[in-house]
Parts: C-alpha cells; sequence; structure tokens
C-alpha cells in the first residue's frame, strides 16, 4: 500500500509545486512550543482509558452489569446522554499517534494500541462493522429528518484516529478496522438517494468524512473507497464555489471547512482540477476576499462574518478554536500546492493569535507574583472574544469536551508539520519556532536548526551593549545553523513575514549576503556544510 505523498507524486504535475512537509522529520526545540506540546501530553495521558471507551462498550452492550453511579465519567458533550459522545476518544487517538511519532512516549503508545485492541472487540460483537460510541439508528433518524445531533461527524472522527493510528504509527489492526467499517457506509450510500443525503448534509454537519475516504482510497486503491470518497461530495457547496459565488457569509465555518478539505485531499490522490478549484475557491471566499480580524480569525457566534464587515461583528463569540484549526489545516494543503507565502503568513497569525491564544495556557512565577489568583493552568477557550473589556472563558479538563476540545489537542500534538517543507534540492522555513530539521538532500543528510536569536544580551553582565537597547525592539531574528558531513547544494527559502516594516537583511556566517525575492520567501541557493544564518527582519506597530 502507498502513502498519500506517494499518491501525489503521481498526479501533481505541469509546474505545480509539491512541497513535503517536515512533519516527520522535525523536532521541537525548547519554545513556547515545546511546552504547548508537553502540556498537551500531560493532558492526553492524564485521560483515562476506560472513559475514552465507555460509551463504545455502553453501545456494545459491554456495561450491562453496572448499576451504580460512576463519577469519574465524562461531562459535558462527552455524557453519555449526549448524542456525539465518544468523539474526543477519535480526537485523542490521533493527537496520540502524533505525540508519540514525535516524543516516542511509550505509556502513550501502549495506551492508544490497547484502544484500538478494544476496538476491534467492540467491532467484532456489534457484527464485524459497526465501531462506534452511537447506534446506527442516529444516522437512520437523520435521514427519516430526526434531529439527532451531527452522526456522521462522531464517525468521522473515530475512523480518523484510527486511520491516524495506521498512517503514523503502523497500527495494521487500526487499519482493519476502518476497512471492515467501510463496508456499511458503502451500503448506507447505495440505499440512499443523492436528494436525501443532500438534505441530511444541510441537516448536520458530516465533519470530514470525504476526506476519511480520499485518505483511505490513497491507501488501498479500492474503487469502493472512491465512490465513497465521491458520495460524500456536497454539490450545494461545490458547484456554487466553483461559480465563484458567497455561499460562506452567516453559514456555520465548521460544517464547510472539512468538505474543503474533503476536495483538497481528493485532488491529491486523483489529479482532477475540479476538486483543487474547489479548495482554492473556498480560500477565496473564506479568506481573501472577506479579511479577517486582527488576529487572523474571521468567525462570530460559529458562523462567517460578511465580506469585509468584521468591526460590526466584535462581540464575545469569535474566533472559534475549531475553525482556526481546520482553517490552518487548509492553508496547508494550499501552500503544499504553491509554495506561496500568502498561506504561510495565514498559518503563523493563526498558531500565534488562535493556538496559543486559546489552548494549554499555563502561569508563570511572574504571572503569581502580578496575580496571584490566576489559576495555574487553564485548557481551551471556545471562542477568542474580540470584543473591548471581554474576557475569554474556558473549559474543564473533564466536565466539557467541546469540539474545540478535540480540536485543541489535536493542534497541539501537530505545531511541527508547519514549521518546514522540502521538495527535491530546496528546503523553506515557513514558521519562526525554534526546532530541527533532520533531511536528506541529494544523499545527504542535512540538519538544519532554528533557534531565537538574543539581541538584547544579558541584564547582569555588565557590557557596553545594553545602554543602546530600544524602549520598543525595531528588529526580530532568527539563528538557523546548518551542519553536513560534506558541502551540500541545495536551495534555502526563509519567509518574509507580512508584517516586517523595510527590508530584511540575511547574514551568512556574520556576512551581509544579498537574496532573490520570489512568493514572499528570500531564496539562498549555494553549498552549504557547516553555515549560521542570521534572518534579521525589522518590525513596527501597526493599525489593522
Amino acid at each position: 500500500m502507498r502513502s498519500v505523498s506517494q499518491i501525489v507524486c503521481d498526479f501533481i504535475k505541469g509546474g505545480y509545486v509539491m512541497l513535503e512537509s517536515g512533519l516527520h522529520t522535525t523536532r521541537l526545540l525548547e519554545s513556547e512550543a515545546l511546552q504547548k506540546r508537553n502540556s498537551n501530553l500531560k493532558y492526553l495521558l492524564e485521560i483515562k482509558t476506560d472513559n475514552l471507551l465507555f460509551p463504545f462498550r455502553w453501545q456494545a452492550g459491554m456495561t450491562g452489569s453496572i448499576n451504580r453511579k460512576m463519577p469519574e465519567l465524562h461531562g459535558g458533550w462527552d455524557s453519555q446522554n449526549s448524542h456525539i459522545r465518544g468523539t474526543f476518544t477519535g480526537h485523542w487517538l490521533s493527537a496520540a499517534a502524533y505525540t508519540v511519532e514525535e516524543t516516542k512516549n511509550s505509556e502513550l503508545l501502549v495506551r492508544a494500541n490497547d484502544i484500538v485492541d478494544e476496538l476491534e472487540k467492540i467491532q467484532e460483537l456489534n457484527g464485524g462493522e459497526w465501531v462506534f460510541p452511537i447506534p446506527p439508528e442516529y444516522i437512520y433518524g437523520v435521514r427519516d429528518g430526526r434531529g439527532y445531533w451531527a452522526p456522521f461527524y462522531v464517525c468521522h472522527k473515530v475512523l480518523m484516529g484510527l486511520l491516524d493510528m495506521y498512517r503514523i504509527l503502523g497500527n495494521t489492526k487500526a487499519l482493519e478496522i476502518v476497512l471492515h467499517a467501510s463496508g456499511w457506509f458503502t451500503r448506507f450510500l447505495e440505499e440512499t438517494s443523492r436528494e436525501t443525503l443532500t438534505r441530511m448534509m444541510d441537516q448536520q454537519e458530516t465533519g470530514g468524512l470525504m476526506e476519511l475516504w480520499a485518505d483511505l482510497y490513497s491507501i488501498t486503491r479500492d474503487p469502493a473507497h472512491l465512490a465513497l470518497m465521491r458520495g460524500f461530495e456536497r454539490p450545494a457547496l461545490f458547484e456554487p464555489l466553483l461559480e465563484g459565488k458567497d455561499v460562506l457569509t452567516n453559514m456555520h465555518a465548521n460544517t464547510t471547512i472539512p468538505e474543503a478539505h474533503g476536495a483538497a485531499c481528493a485532488y491529491e490522490v486523483t489529479g482532477e482540477e475540479r476538486y483543487r478549484k474547489i479548495a482554492e475557491s473556498y480560500w477565496a471566499c473564506a479568506v481573501r476576499n472577506r479579511g479577517t480580524f486582527a488576529t487572523g480569525g474571521q468567525t462570530s457566534g460559529e458562523v462567517w462574518t460578511p465580506m469585509n464587515q468584521q468591526a460590526a461583528r466584535l462581540g464575545d463569540m469569535n474566533q472559534e478554536h475549531c475553525t482556526v484549526y481546520n482553517m490552518i489545516r487548509l492553508a496547508e494543503y494550499l501552500y503544499r500546492w504553491t509554495g506561496d507565502s500568502e498561506y504561510s503568513d495565514y498559518i503563523e497569525r493563526n498558531i500565534l493569535n488562535g493556538l496559543y491564544a486559546q489552548g494549554h495556557w499555563a502561569s508563570s512565577t511572574m504571572d503569581s507574583i502580578c496575580q496571584p489568583l490566576i489559576p495555574e493552568r487553564k485548557l481551551v477557550t471556545y471562542y477568542l472574544p474580540l470584543k473591548a473589556g471581554a474576557t475569554k472563558k474556558w473549559g474543564t479538563a473533564t466536565e466539557t469536551f467541546w469540539c474545540c476540545h478535540c480540536t485543541l489537542v489535536q493542534a497541539h500534538s501537530r505545531l511541527r508539520e508547519f514549521i518546514y517543507h522540502t521538495q527535491d534540492s530546496s528546503v523553506s522555513v515557513d514558521q519562526f519556532i525554534p526546532s530541527e530539521l533532520r533531511t536528506h538532500i541529494n544523499g545527504e543528510e542535512i540538519l538544519l536548526t532554528q533557534t531565537e536569536t538574543d539581541l538584547g544580551g544579558s541584564c547582569n553582565q555588565i557590557n557596553n551593549t545594553a545602554v543602546n537597547g530600544y524602549g520598543r525592539p525595531k528588529l526580530w531574528s532568527r539563528d538557523i545553523r546548518i551542519t553536513a558531513e560534506k558541502p551540500v547544494a541545495f536551495t534555502l527559502k526563509l519567509r518574509i513575514p507580512w508584517w516586517v516594516k523595510g527590508a530584511p537583511v540575511c547574514y551568512v556566517d556574520g556576512i551581509e549576503t544579498p537574496y532573490e525575492k520570489k512568493q514572499g520567501y528570500a531564496v539562498l541557493t549555494g553549498e552549504w556544510k557547516h553555515n549560521i544564518i542570521r534572518w534579521v527582519l525589522p518590525k513596527a506597530v501597526t493599525c489593522w
């Protein structure tokens, strides 16, 4: 079976770019990103395996002997009286897969594999296909017009977590579970008209099922999985987008973003231009033509703001976390196809002002000195309120489990995915996050290390430079060290951020070095072995 990237290489031709994420070759260094990742790992380990599995066991009839209240069970959207119970478990599996690959944490690996083993047993008890924490009657009920809450969405999250366990960690049992479950959906589509399915999609979120089936098809090349991918297209959204119509204003954002992911993934596994145009049209409608808040977000009350009218929607329900994460993912698709800084700029803005601002907050020593009543830890805020005087409202560890709870654990397991991209003989530095990239170019291994530059110097050691420090620093800088056993010829690309005020300056081994500008990047081509590149960016306060 082949990976998605191998399939993509078969189709991306004719001048199109296909950059490969540094996800599997990047290690975070001490930074805000590493602190968030570590907080995420800690939280993943705190969640009890039995609680993650309880709704699945309940649905399979494995908890019939329990006749007492179990206070440790999850509350909120993961409680047993919730129609979307068990959703978090799928996200947990996905986050665990990405985190284990990076950290090699053995406890998390064992627990994730144990959950897969248990889900295999549950699937067998359910007849060999159904592996979900809700009954199939929820889906049939939506088909009949009843108001069950998003059963397709629940199924997608479970299948996504299982497929990530296979794609990232190689758990073949997880893949087998997904393959068996796909049979149920094949039959459902065969017995459900297009008209009825369209009505169901208008009634409830379907999550990212189209993307899920596209991912599965990239692995199996089974025509049945291609048919599932096409079956979960949403023509009511896709066709107006292709016509350039605004079908997003005042519409629920996180219903349609995963559907755009589906089109993007479908393009990568089929090469059909129509799917690419759908994804690009979605971006144009959602971002390029619509505008953003100063933070980079675009929604209010979970819906897309009207075109360029963000000021009218400032309130206490701006910038839903799920929307931030899923739009970062769409930007990542588009960046890999184009190499254009429009998308990496967007990712930076939404990491800093979205993922960092809305998740895994931890107080520091100085926080406790200045404001001793601040809690030591806060998990996730559903919205980022942007009106004057607003405050964040934080969820709890086991009593809320909003959808944003779910994307929290995924987002902070994948931060390294967006830092570097490679293609043939080039490496691009896309996000300025301290980290290491270990990769091969022309058969030679290179190590690229990105660190923060200390422009301030010591505040204890007497020196002659401190007196020249700015009241408000006018420069921002990163050092990038390249290490190789022998000289390696390749192109290094450094992003020129949208916020720079003036011309960035590049120093190679202390010597100011000219560079070519292309698609929002500084391009340096040469032979590299033991070199230090300092990337200095002028900055200033900007009104938005």
